[in-house]
């Protein structure tokens, strides 16, 4: 593995830059899974894990020269060459825009509400919460619940929380395997088990919780309310097919989601990297089948099922390869206009 305290990465060669798995971590959470096969090899300790963070600032780097290096302190050090010089500056120096989870539910998660980046700010964070949520597999009768129902209240919902009937006022939604659901900030909902879900979101980890079934975990009530917004724009997102071979899962303020199809000559033509200056970051994740990521100058990239590849916008050229059945998910940043 590299040495973490190695050089600075300002200036060093373009090939420094290339397409670099990142090593996943397993997080422990109340509702999850002992044993997360057949997705990842990986059997719970003393607590059940429930997601697998891809892009977190405390993931490791997999391969290439940086391997050992978090992606935070790539970030910090060389954000440019990550994500593009047409980054807004104040973006920028906030490091990994993004962060993508695979969630496994076993229980209800808590019903929550993220903060928006003004309201994030307020307390002192750097940014807000907006997420989606794209169904890797889904069994019959698995749900979500994504915004309150037509003409709830805020007054309403805190008398819910206190009666504890909270979820007579949730908008639920059936979830059906390769679904696409938006939850922008503001937004209450609570995921239910059934569903094993992509989560891409801004990279931020603000949580209120309005309620949590008695589990006996902090709520934060009063700020949750505050970040309430009765009517949002999350729901269901139909897919749009493109004539390039990709298809638009998701596009909005903060993350632009695409299923890449990667077919036989052509493979990877569509990822082929650009000499432009206007490059941007991908984060290209393995929802099946593997892949491998090659180009001149650098290894080639193996892409296993369940693992994501940081693409930096400074990448020199490359190339996708299915090793079978890939089915290929790219994620980039998508910067919401800067409003004075």
């Amino acid at each position: 593995m590299g040495n973490p305290e190695q050089s600075p990465l300002t200036e060093v060669p373009q090939t420094e830059f290339a397409p670099f798995r990142i090593e996943p971590r397993f997080a422990e959470r109340v509702w999850g899974f002992a044993d997360l096969h057949p997705w990842y090899d990986r059997v719970a300790g003393s607590a059940p894990l429930g997601e697998v963070w891809l892009t977190g600032d405390e993931c490791l780097v997999a391969t290439g020269p940086h391997a050992g290096r978090t992606l935070g302190s790539m970030f910090a050090e060389a954000s440019q060459a990550l994500l593009g010089a047409h980054a807004p500056k104040g973006v920028a120096d906030m490091g990994n825009p993004l962060l993508v989870k695979v969630l496994f539910a076993k229980e209800k998660l808590s019903v929550q509400v993220h903060p928006d980046d003004k309201l994030a700010q307020k307390y002192g964070q750097p940014r807000g919460k907006t997420e989606c949520w794209y169904a890797l597999a889904a069994e019959p009768g698995a749900k979500v619940a994504c915004g309150l129902k037509p003409g709830v209240t805020i007054d309403q919902v805190r008398n819910e929380i206190r009666t504890e009937t909270l979820e007579e006022s949730l908008n639920v939604l059936d979830v059906q395997p390769e679904e696409m659901i938006f939850v922008d900030a503001g937004t209450v909902h609570a995921i239910w088990p059934g569903a094993i879900l992509l989560e891409t979101q801004q990279n931020c980890d603000i949580t209120y919780r309005l309620y949590d079934y008695g589990r006996g975990r902090e709520l934060h009530v009063e700020k949750g309310l505050e970040a309430t917004r009765l009517v949002t724009n999350a729901g269901k997102v139909a897919p749009v097919e493109q004539a390039d071979g990709r298809t638009t899962l998701l596009s909005a303020d903060y993350f632009v989601i695409e299923r890449v199809k990667v077919d036989g000559s052509r493979s990877g033509e569509s990822l082929r990297g650009d000499v432009s200056p206007a490059r941007e970051l991908q984060y290209l994740f393995a929802a099946a089948g593997a892949a491998r990521i090659s180009g001149e100058g650098f290894e080639p990239v193996e892409l296993p099922r369940g693992c994501i590849a940081a693409v930096p916008a400074a990448s020199p050229a490359f190339l996708v390869e299915d090793l079978g059945g890939l089915d290929l998910i790219r994620v980039v940043p998508h910067w919401p206009e800067i409003k004075p």
